[in-house]
Parts: C-alpha cells; structure tokens; sequence
C-alpha cells in the first residue's frame, strides 16, 4: 500500500488510482501535504484518507498555487540580485503542472551547472536563511486541519522533527493542532534518528495521537530517500488501524 502526498496538490491522485488499480493487491490511500503557518513558522501537514471530491478543495489550492507562484517571483528575483541569472521559467519548467516551489529552483541551478546536487543547491542558496529562502503568507495550521477535516481525512504533523524545534516546542505544536482538531505525527520517517523516534512514540501515547509513517520520498533524482523506505517500528496506535480497519501491521 501506498498514500500519494504531493505537495499542495491532489492532481496525481487520478493516475495513481488507475495505476494502483492495475496491481493485484495494491492499495492507494488518498493524500495530500499542506504547507501551513503555526507561531510564523512553516510546517507541512499530511492528509490521509481525505476525499479529493470534498467541497472546498478547489478555492484552497488555488489559493496556495498564487501563493506559490508569488513566492517564486520573489525567489527568482532575490537570486539574481544575489549574482545568479533568472531562473524563473527553468524552475516553471521543471515544475510542469505541479506546484513550484525551491526544489525546482534546486533542479535549474544543477542544469546550469552552477552547483553539482539538490541539496548543494539548498546549502548555498535555498535553504533555511539563505537568499532563495522566500517566507509566503501560507494558511494557518487550524485553516489545514480543518480543510483536511472538512475532506473527511486525519491530519497528520509531517517529519516533526525537520522544523528545529525543542521538544518542548514540539509538544506545544501538538497540542496546538489537537486543539484544532487534528489526528497524529508521523514518528517514522528518513533522517529521524531512533532517539528521536522513541521520544515521538511516547509523545502518541502521552497525548492519545495516531502514529503514521512516510519515506518523504519526491523524485528518482533525488536520491537522499527512496519510495517506501523509513525506519521500521511498532505501535499500538499506528493510523493504518483506523484508516484500513483489520489490517495488521
């Protein structure tokens, strides 16, 4: 089984129901990852299960596309008063339908051959506190939950880990999307170390979450991650018990 979860987008989940209908056995759990606001800060919501027909899909994403789209203006205009040529049409390019965000700036600085990977890319120029790094006045993190509500799926924090936060911190981001109805935290995922997934295990327990897992695999190019792939664990609260009921994971 598999759970598509493109960025701010539902577009792939057609052919990847078709594709998933082709294999004996196979099971497509409808997704999506929201990028939202909690305290200033980004983080990326999962929703899992959600119906891609549920009202108010269609006004939320196309307001995240203008976001992206002006936040990609603003990316391209900041690189090259920073020295670098425009790379507003690669980057679209490399986008095609989907959303455009860094990784497609990422992907033109590697075919300019002005760095050598993705991620030298995001070291250099896009990462956090680098010039290419372009804040956007994204939805809330209650305006995600309750979009993901509203579609009937479980909101779930992505990689909470990957946003520099105390575990403290962490904690009040958890309670924070409780509060805003929200499901789970995915405890398992590339980069997580075992301490650290331990700590996120007992934070579903202590707080009652659903526990989900996800490789945050994006393209074959990028090979820091591979579809499928996270650190193996178990829990007594994992979510594939509530969103496939009698599956024994």
């Amino acid at each position: 089984m598999l759970a598509l979860t493109d960025h701010d987008s539902l577009d792939g989940l057609a052919a990847a129901r078709e594709a998933a209908g082709a294999l004996d056995g196979f099971r497509l759990i409808d997704g999506i990852e929201l990028t939202c606001l909690w305290e200033r800060r980004v983080v990326h919501l999962l929703g899992l299960g959600v119906d891609p027909e549920a009202p108010g899909w269609a006004e939320y994403l196309a307001n995240l596309r203008r976001l992206r789209e002006e936040r990609a203006e603003r990316i391209a205009h900041k690189l090259v008063k920073a020295g670098l040529p425009d790379l507003l049409e690669v980057a679209r390019r490399n986008a095609g339908d989907g959303q455009i965000g860094r990784p497609h700036f990422a992907q033109a600085l590697v075919d300019m051959g002005r760095v050598s990977t993705a991620q030298q890319a995001f070291d250099c120029w896009l990462g956090r506190g680098k010039v290419g790094d372009v804040k956007a006045l994204w939805p809330t993190l209650e305006e995600a939950v309750a979009q993901v509500k509203r579609a009937r799926g479980f909101a779930v924090i992505a990689h909470p880990t990957k946003y520099n936060l105390t575990f403290s911190r962490l904690r009040t981001l958890v309670k924070d999307m409780l509060a805003a109805g929200g499901d789970g935290i995915e405890v398992s995922y590339p980069g997580v170390t075992p301490n650290h997934l331990r700590d996120l295990q007992l934070l579903a327990e202590r707080e009652a979450l659903w526990a989900s897992a996800g490789s945050d695999f994006h393209s074959p190019e990028q090979r820091w991650t591979a579809l499928g792939r996270f650190p193996a664990f178990k829990s007594t609260r994992h979510l594939l018990d509530v969103l496939i009921p009698n599956y024994t994971v």
